[in-house]
């Protein structure tokens, strides 16, 4: 029985697109298992007496995972252990959402025990009486991704961890930083500095009374330019109107203006002098008689009529 052509092309293809698919496939979880190589076990509390809650309002050891990649890592699938021999005894669950670490962040680890509680509540504890070996590894449960040892002795929350995010250096940390970055800046180092080499203030205020004159100066400029380019600008359109500009002063005749304002004072005052020139004398006007008394009488004499 032959077979078409047209047969032929659709069984090539259907063999490429599951070639490209697979290899595809195994792209991305190649550059997921190199992502998931990038987490880091960051920082570690053995005893919680008076430190973080977890959702459950319970203290208990915990375990900092921190993402060092430049991508979001999904950590499902891989485990979590504190025996060596174990590499599988805490299977990290699938289909939590939040098992997708964004990068640079940090996930928390509670080791109370208590796996049925939620994804992250691991099934094993904390021997505060000795070291305490962690480890990560990838989902094939081979791939040892990060490991670390807690030295015996820690102090109750008082956190062990890298002194910064993803570094190899470890130490005893004076700052608890569940879920944040371990080395945190509580202080501006310029202003202490600033502080520090002035003590009584005088620097402050003589930069701060700079700075006022100077937006005083600014402000002072900018209202004389736009006032000189709002007068240039009113004399052009005067100008273009054919309109004289009573503004200029060069079309202002001052000794006119004086002479004007002098009649009309001398025009309004003619009269009001007594003997002296300089001296306004103003008369109390008086009336013998109630204009409203005669229109009374009148209308008395009308009634009377």
């Amino acid at each position: 029985m032959e077979i078409s052509r047209f047969e032929i092309i659709m069984k090539r293809r259907s063999f490429y697109s599951t070639v490209i698919f697979l290899l595809a496939l195994f792209i991305s979880s190649e550059i997921q298992s190199q992502r998931v190589s990038s987490m880091r076990i960051n920082e570690v509390l053995v005893i919680n007496e008076a430190n973080y809650l977890d959702d459950y309002g319970k203290r208990s050891g915990w375990i900092e995972l921190f993402n060092s990649s430049a991508g979001t890592v999904n950590i499902a699938g891989c485990y979590l252990t504190n025996d060596p021999n174990n590499p599988k005894k805490y299977p990290i669950p699938k289909g939590d959402v939040l098992t997708k670490i964004p990068p640079g962040q940090h996930v928390l680890f509670w080791t109370d025990g208590i796996a049925d509680r939620g994804t992250f509540h691991v099934n094993f504890l904390f021997d505060p009486t000795q070291a305490n070996y962690i480890a990560l590894y990838d989902a094939d449960g081979k791939t040892l991704i990060d490991e670390v040892t807690v030295p015996a002795g820690q102090r109750p929350d008082v956190s062990y961890g890298r002194l910064i995010d993803g570094s190899n250096e470890w130490s005893t940390l004076a700052k608890v930083t569940p879920s944040t970055n371990n080395l945190t800046l509580d202080m501006n180092e310029k202003i202490e500095k600033f502080q520090k080499n002035d003590k009584w203030g005088v620097g402050m205020t003589l930069i701060s009374m700079m700075i006022v004159f100077l937006g005083l100066i600014l402000l002072y400029l900018l209202f004389k330019y736009v006032g000189k380019t709002a007068m240039k600008l009113s004399r052009r359109r005067a100008v273009k109107a054919g309109v004289e500009h009573i503004h200029d002063k060069e079309h202002i005749d001052e000794g006119a203006v004086i002479a004007a304002i002098a009649t009309a004072l001398f025009e309004v005052t003619e009269g009001t002098h007594d003997i002296e020139s300089t001296v306004l004398t103003i008369h109390k006007v008086t009336r013998r008689y109630s204009p409203w008394n005669s229109k009374i009488y009148g209308m008395r004499e009308a009634l009377r009529k």
